[in-house]
């Protein structure tokens, strides 16, 4: 067919279409808009896009893919903010870290099959560790277009559903706001964690008719006479009273610190709670209150007989294999009634808000007690003797010690800045030595204990507040996890800056099997050339091999304009690890006699006969 048409006649024939086309996905006027609502003719791929807008997303991180080109390309349309990853473990991780850094639902988009799949590990550290967010995932044509073996046809629900607190699928296109903003609310209710909403790919271009409100959010939990018999029991002026926190009190920093002034009680943390109290503050005592806790909170505490546990679940990690000691009365909230005396028995449960609680408490005016000089000096004594203590570096014989880089990047990064950690064993020195006096600026892969983590929720985080300082704390192994979405820092020009302990090894597994095995299995890793990585993935590059040159080279990093690979030459030497010491001794008190001798004849043998070997 012979086509001849001028610019002019192209631009009619554009017109005709257009106006023979149905008005779908045009905005209403502004008069007959609703703030915060979806209105008027759009495809699902729109209804999803306006949805998430009117839910105040700050960005979609994600991969598309077949069954989401439709929805992503109206990201674009419709000025929805993305991040594009470069695996969905990554997008899950960044989605986590956006929302532990901001408070607000972090938002991740993947396709079914792998795409699910390759989320999984970091949706369930946001669903053990109490973070909320919303997944949308496209899946496979259903109803009348479904057809056998469609290619990423793995049960998107079932797949879901262990790492979700519940997953919404929606079977027609009218059904999308509603349940994506059902999906929002339900991340943040009670207990936060992540939610998925599942939408069959036909239905992002089927058109419908919308006028969705607003969710109205369910009042937060608070059993009143609960909390009044916990008044009651903190009202004895005779009881020694110090305050466990954890993550649930995280936005609640002021009315934790009344009341822990009118209480006149030490307060702990736990891994997820740090920051939720300064740790400056006379009566904070650092993190845990058991022998795998800082030296100050478990003195502290050696004198509490009632504990008051807000907005923490005694997790296996931050308990240190359940070693917290149990006071004579404990006093146990959270908005979560499952949580509430399932690790250590409470006298009181009370299903509350931490928040509320605290507000509440703090008005109790019989609850006052006179300042406890004698207390807040004790503490002030013990901090200054563990902060001697963390001053003396042990000698290394080919690197620096990872304390000694701890102290470093908390000397450089701005208080405001953030720093997320990894699963090192360095965790639990940075959980113990490094002071936090912001909320939400410190930040551990807790209860999943995800290896990775901390690269890509750190981006995540950075992409929220690009102004401020944002570092983390991984080791080799870990970066070997996540090491590809240092390109994606690069390509957005986000100035993370990635602190790397290079001890060619696994050196956490190595901690726990050397002294119950006498050798190490499966802990060597490769030697890398950081250097190329670097300016493979595009970003910075800095190194420290010695201990002379740690300050410059972290002070350096702190200042590099953009995204930079920080490779610390690492030797824990003789390094003693609170956290792994006192896990240790737990674990052989719970052998049974016959396990206690198998352990301790093979350790024999093993001295005599591999005397010398390295292992692995």
């Amino acid at each position: 067919m012979d086509w001849a048409i001028d610019r002019r006649g192209l631009f009619a024939v554009g017109a005709a279409v257009a106006a023979a086309l149905p008005a779908v996905g045009r905005p209403l006027d502004a008069a007959r808009r609703k703030p915060g609502w979806v209105t008027g003719k759009l495809t699902g791929a729109q209804a999803v896009a306006e949805t998430l807008l009117a839910e105040g997303t700050g960005c979609v991180f994600g991969i598309p893919g077949a069954q989401e080109n439709e929805l992503w390309d109206e990201f674009q349309s419709r000025r929805v903010p993305y991040l594009l990853s470069s695996h969905e473990f990554g997008a899950a991780c960044m989605a986590d870290g956006y929302a532990r850094a901001t408070g607000r639902p972090g938002v991740l988009c993947v396709v079914p099959g792998p795409g699910i799949t390759n989320a999984l590990t970091g949706l369930g550290e946001a669903l053990l560790d109490s973070v909320p967010v919303v997944a949308i995932v496209g899946d496979i044509a259903g109803g009348e277009k479904y057809r056998p073996f469609q290619v990423h046809s793995l049960d998107a629900t079932a797949l879901l559903k262990p790492v979700t607190k519940v997953v919404h699928r929606a079977s027609n296109v009218k059904q999308i706001p509603e349940l994506i903003r059902t999906a929002f609310a339900a991340a943040v209710a009670g207990e936060p964690g992540p939610v998925a909403v599942v939408i069959p790919y036909n239905l992002f271009i089927e058109v419908a008719e919308f006028n969705s409100p607003p969710v109205a959010l369910a009042a937060p939990p608070f059993d009143e006479a609960a909390f009044e018999k916990a008044v009651a029991l903190l009202a004895d002026g005779r009881c020694r009273v110090g305050i466990y926190a954890g993550g649930g009190c995280m936005d609640y920093c002021e009315p934790l610190t009344r009341a822990a002034e009118l209480l006149q009680a030490p307060v702990a943390t736990s891994v997820s709670g740090k920051g939720c109290i300064p740790e400056s503050h006379p009566l904070a005592v650092g993190w845990g209150f058991g022998p795998h806790a800082t030296t100050t909170a478990e003195k502290a505490f050696a004198d509490v007989d009632t504990l008051l546990a807000v907005g923490v679940k005694f997790s296996e990690v931050s308990t240190g294999y359940y070693g917290n000691p149990k006071p004579k009365r404990v006093i146990h909230v959270d908005a979560c009634g499952g949580n509430l005396g399932m690790v250590m028995p409470a006298d009181v449960r009370v299903r509350a808000d931490a928040g509320l609680f605290l507000a509440k408490l703090a008005t109790c005016a019989n609850l006052r007690r006179p300042a406890d000089a004698h207390l807040t000096a004790r503490i002030q004594k013990w901090k200054a003797e563990a902060e001697k203590a963390a001053c003396t570096i042990p000698a290394t014989k080919c690197g620096i010690d990872p304390l000694h880089l701890i102290r470093a990047i908390r000397e450089h990064l701005p208080d405001d800045g953030l720093l997320f950690t990894d699963v090192t064993a360095s965790e639990h020195l940075a959980a113990e030595h490094f002071g936090v006096n912001r909320p939400r600026s410190y930040f551990n892969p807790v209860d999943n204990q995800a290896m990775g983590w901390s690269l890509p929720a750190a981006i995540g985080a950075q992409k929220a507040f690009p102004g401020r300082a944002v570092a983390t704390l991984t080791g080799d192994g870990c970066f070997l996890m996540s090491a590809t979405e240092l390109a994606t820092a690069a390509r957005e020009r986000l100035p993370v800056k990635f602190f790397i302990l290079d001890d060619r090894a696994y050196h956490y597994m190595q901690a726990l099997q050397k002294p119950a095995y006498r050798r190490t299995t499966a802990t060597h890793l490769a030697k890398l050339d950081y250097r190329a990585l670097a300016a493979g993935f595009g970003v910075g590059y800095i190194e420290a091999t010695k201990p002379a040159e740690l300050d410059g080279v972290v002070q350096s990093a702190m200042g590099y304009a953009g995204p930079v690979l920080v490779r610390i030459a690492t030797d824990y030497g003789d390094r003693q690890i609170r956290w792994i010491e006192a896990v240790r001794k737990r674990f052989v008190k719970e052998l049974t006699p016959a396990q206690k001798a198998r352990f301790l004849a093979r350790i024999a043998v093993r001295e005599v006969q591999f005397r010398g070997e390295k292992g692995d």
